[in-house]
């Protein structure tokens, strides 16, 4: 059984890297740098824990709040996971020249992310089981995802553009927005029914994250013929 599991927490995590590597078209980064980034989203766990346990010591969350629970979801937790993984994308990875087309904001993100959230799905998947597992796979896992590929687009953009500060922030800005939307509706269980928000706001992740995707795969410098011009490229945005 232990092996099953172990199985089930890594594969959705496993299978997205494969996907973002497929759809990396024009000029595939190195395996080893993948790789690299991978283990740097692990290490942002503790990152995370870190800056959690300060936090922890000086805010105390009513659970039964909606106000709090917006703080919880939106501040404590999006936002502190999601510049948790931002510092290595845009601290270490961005830099690096491999970082060469758009499209690689994304990559970098998610393979950060993934890192993340596969330690993250370890964790949880051996202590809830088998139902764990599964829900996490079709639910836990694509949102982290979805979150980010909607952060790689923004430093896809801040890098090629020139429009580096303010698309930084956009990129972190639009990651924790979903997250918190996410998290806030699982979190506020004891009002019936509202978990079905954070299916939608998922739903709308992902087809955003589609979008994205497509238009940094024709934004590529690689790309035969060359990218269209910028402007036409925003018309899709």
């Amino acid at each position: 059984m232990a092996l099953i599991l172990l199985a089930l927490a890594l594969a959705p995590g496993l299978a997205i890297i494969l996907f973002i590597y497929w759809k990396d078209t024009h000029e595939k980064e190195p395996v080893g740098l993948l790789v690299r980034s991978f283990l740097f989203g692990v290490l942002s766990v503790f990152v995370t824990l870190a800056i959690s346990l300060i936090i922890d010591l000086f805010i105390e969350i009513d659970e039964q709040s909606l106000s709090e629970q917006a703080v919880h979801a939106f501040l404590i937790v999006a936002l502190v996971e999601e510049f948790s993984k931002f510092i290595f994308v845009r601290g270490l990875l961005y830099r690096n020249p491999n970082f060469n087309e758009p499209f690689d904001g994304i990559v970098y993100a998610v393979m950060v992310s993934m890192g993340f959230a596969t330690f993250e799905n370890l964790l949880y998947v051996y202590s809830g089981g088998l139902t764990t597992a599964l829900t996490r796979m079709f639910t836990a896992v694509p949102a982290h995802a979805s979150f980010a590929v909607l952060m790689g687009y923004y430093l896809g953009k801040a890098k090629f553009e020139h429009r580096g500060h303010a698309f930084a922030w956009y990129a972190l800005g639009a990651a924790t927005l979903f997250h918190g939307a996410y998290d806030y509706f699982l979190f506020i269980h004891f009002v019936p029914g509202i978990w079905m928000g954070a299916i939608v706001s998922l739903g709308v992740g992902l087809v955003l994250s589609r979008k994205a995707i497509k238009i940094h795969q024709v934004a590529s410098p690689f790309r035969p013929g060359g990218p269209p011009p910028i402007d036409k490229i925003n018309e899709n945005t």
